[in-house]
């Protein structure tokens, strides 16, 4: 049982929230200093991750196939929560976490240990631009939100219009998310390798993301009442680990992948719910209580729908 690829790959996880949880409920890190926190992780953790990432991708050798696969089935997903759970912040704050994968801190891990190098690689492809693709149509999806419900009952003059699309169109470039994507991909086309001084560290700062991402979830669960939120976390949880895997199933089958690039894309979606949206959660001061519920029933739950699709997979793809 502790040798299963999905055993190894979430304890570290459960560990991680774990700590944030004792750390809470021992007061070691006072609530008010959660906001600090996840500001630091947002501004600075995350642009270095993604700079760095990004910089290293040469979009001329990347394999499209599995990439038009899994955001065929993805993006239109994306769009349908956010049709079901309202156009507003809060609907898409949660529509993202019944989308997006935690495949860093996960799957990396659960693929390495069950599917070796080859199929790292076809999950490589897919981190390359999974945060440029969700992250930043979540970005601009928000602050559009944000720019509409701020107008929401003032008269609809063209001039606050073009104002209100002005300031999220800027609100969503000159982002934590987008921005250092843009920048590493641009420095990436340049075929300029990073100087050590500066890769160096932006590789530690990168590294510290995804622990701290994770005990902050557990910190935030410490000091957030979850009574009464459980209906709505289940139900993000249910639609990020069961219907996304379902859906990337038939649309990477539908785009003629077979065997391990198939198996991949199948497991990647059905990884449980990232951090990141977590942190957006945070930043936008959005259905925080309900996205800390859902990051925790979706990282318990996948112990047993991850262990499904990988036996369903292999039975599959043979």
């Amino acid at each position: 049982m502790t040798d299963h690829p999905v055993f190894q790959a979430l304890v570290p996880v459960f560990l991680l929230i774990a700590a944030g949880l004792v750390a809470g409920r021992r007061g070691w890190v006072g609530a008010a200093a959660v906001k600090d926190l996840s500001n630091l992780v947002f501004v600075l953790l995350i642009p270095a991750l993604l700079f760095r990432t990004m910089s290293q991708v040469r979009l001329e050798q990347l394999d499209w196939r599995p990439i038009a696969a899994y955001f065929s089935a993805v993006l239109p997903w994306f769009a349908l929560q956010i049709a079901g759970w309202g156009w507003q912040p809060r609907g898409i704050v949660l529509a993202l976490g019944g989308t997006f994968s935690n495949l860093v801190m996960i799957g990396i891990a659960l693929v390495g240990l069950a599917y070796g190098q080859d199929g790292v690689v076809t999950l490589l492809t897919l981190i390359a631009v999974h945060a440029l693709i969700l992250l930043t149509l979540a970005s601009v999806a928000l602050e559009l939100a944000e720019a509409r419900a701020a107008s929401a009952g003032a008269a609809p003059s063209r001039a606050r219009v073009l104002r209100a699309a002005w300031t999220a169109l800027r609100g969503a470039v000159i982002h934590p998310i987008p921005l250092p994507i843009a920048c590493g991909l641009a420095w990436g086309a340049l075929g300029w390798p990073l100087p050590q001084v500066v890769d160096r560290p932006l590789h530690l700062l990168g590294q510290a993301f995804g622990p701290l991402a994770l005990v902050l979830v557990g910190i935030s669960l410490a000091h957030t009442p979850l009574a009464g939120r459980w209906g709505t976390a289940l139900r993000v949880a249910l639609a990020k680990n069961v219907a996304l895997p379902v859906l990337v199933a038939l649309a990477a089958w539908a785009w003629g992948l077979r065997g391990l690039p198939w198996t991949v894309l199948v497991v990647a979606a059905g990884v449980p719910v990232g951090a990141n949206v977590f942190l957006f959660a945070q930043r936008y001061r959005v259905a925080q209580e309900d996205v800390t519920a859902a990051t925790a029933v979706s990282t318990a739950l996948a112990v047993l729908t991850l262990s499904g699709w990988m036996l369903v997979t292999d039975a599959l793809a043979r």
